[in-house]
């Protein structure tokens, strides 16, 4: 089977030679200083035992916030820790995009963004690419070139990483099924709240993807391990992914493979007739269309643009199923 342009070499955050290390020099000023800093070290390790024991004492240390919970802050009251799939009660929302068109953008910074701080325990949630697809090979091309190709797969990637993710137990070899997309109670996707914040961070510079700081700083913004990013937008082999419904999510003895993520992503736009970056789909109906600068179709006689119709919507339909 013919490899995907998206590929166009084997590592896109190949790691280049490390820093040069540097030369120490010893002073007597430095000596003076190194016993100071040992002084106030021995005095902080004192401090710390100190806590430790009170800390085990009812009521003596207060708790304070997780800031290291899904949510960090960033959708206020949503503290999504799971990402549902194919839930019956929750509200079907889509925007179907490409990572580097300055329309997706607008459309994740205007209306779907500010949405979901609203609706995210409501709704189910995903990104949809656009690209073609070829149904000879396994070919996906993207409009704005490979470096669009590789910041769908990317996002995709950060879609389907499981959450929390255990950096300890990263795959050393293709069969570790720690970077497979099952998403079972032990092995949750990525909270929603996270890869959607790392696609607007991407999306918000999008003419720096795919730059390896720049990725790895979104990365980091949102918790997301690069490490587990890298590999899975670098998986040469077209791995299935299941069924584009989230019915089946494939061969999970397999590995992450960002390319086959996006050419599934890719047929189902394609399966639904999308063929305009951004599309928002409420419902598996068209709510607002994000074109050439411009909002297009928008339901409610061009209302839908609207933060809190979107949101009023969604609670109304949310209502219906619950």
């Amino acid at each position: 089977m013919e490899k995907s342009p998206a590929h166009f070499q084997s590592n896109p955050y190949d790691c280049g030679t490390a820093a040069p290390g540097t030369t120490a020099f010893t002073t007597r000023r430095d000596r003076f200083i190194s016993r100071f800093f040992r002084r106030a070290l021995t005095a902080i390790c004192i401090c710390l035992a100190f806590y430790v024991i009170l800390s085990r004492c009812p009521g003596v240390v207060p708790t304070h916030p997780n800031t290291n919970s899904p949510n960090d802050g960033r959708y206020p009251g949503k503290d999504d820790h799971t990402v549902p799939t194919g839930s019956s009660k929750r509200v079907p929302l889509e925007a179907h995009i490409m990572s580097k068109c300055p329309d997706a953008q607008d459309c994740l910074q205007q209306l779907i963004v500010p949405a979901m701080e609203r609706i995210n325990d409501k709704v189910d949630f995903r990104l949809s690419f656009i690209g073609s697809v070829s149904n000879k090979t396994s070919e996906v091309e993207c409009k704005h070139g490979p470096t669009e190709c590789i910041g769908d797969m990317l996002i995709l990637c950060a879609s389907h990483l499981p959450f929390p993710p255990n950096s300890s137990s990263l795959p050393s070899s293709p069969s570790d099924s720690s970077l497979t997309s099952s998403s079972s109670s032990s092995n949750q996707r990525m909270p929603t709240v996270r890869w959607l914040g790392f696609a607007n961070c991407l999306i918000s510079s999008y003419e720096r993807i795919p730059e390896r700081t720049f990725v790895q700083n979104c990365a980091l913004e949102h918790g997301i391990d690069f490490d587990a990013l890298n590999k899975c937008a670098s998986q040469q082999e077209d791995y299935d992914e299941g069924n584009d419904d989230g019915s089946d999510d494939g061969n999970k003895d397999t590995p992450l493979s960002g390319i086959a993520l996006l050419r599934k992503s890719a047929l189902r736009s394609q399966r639904l007739g999308v063929t305009t970056s951004c599309t928002v789909r409420l419902d598996e109906k068209v709510w607002c269309v994000r074109d050439g600068g411009e909002w297009k179709d928008c339901v409610r006689n061009g209302e839908g643009i609207k933060v809190s119709v979107l949101a009023e919507e969604v609670e109304r339909l949310y209502k219906e199923r619950n």
